[in-house]
């Protein structure tokens, strides 16, 4: 289920996490070659993608 992206934070590690519109979180690594986010290490990278959404797995899960 797709669900907008209302904020950042990082966890413990120092990885960025994406807070949901739902209220779930899920990481948004920058770890290439699996995973190209070169935004997400920059304040103005992620400010430009508060709205963009992503897949839920949470929400999909619990419709299940």
């Amino acid at each position: 289920m797709r669900r907008a992206i209302v904020g950042f934070r990082q966890d413990a590690a120092g990885d960025w996490i994406a807070d949901l519109a739902c209220g779930h979180v899920q990481h948004v690594r920058h770890d290439p070659p699996f995973q190209a986010r070169p935004w997400v290490l920059t304040e103005a990278g992620r400010h430009a993608r508060l709205g963009l959404e992503l897949d839920c797995k949470k929400c999909d899960a619990a419709e299940a």
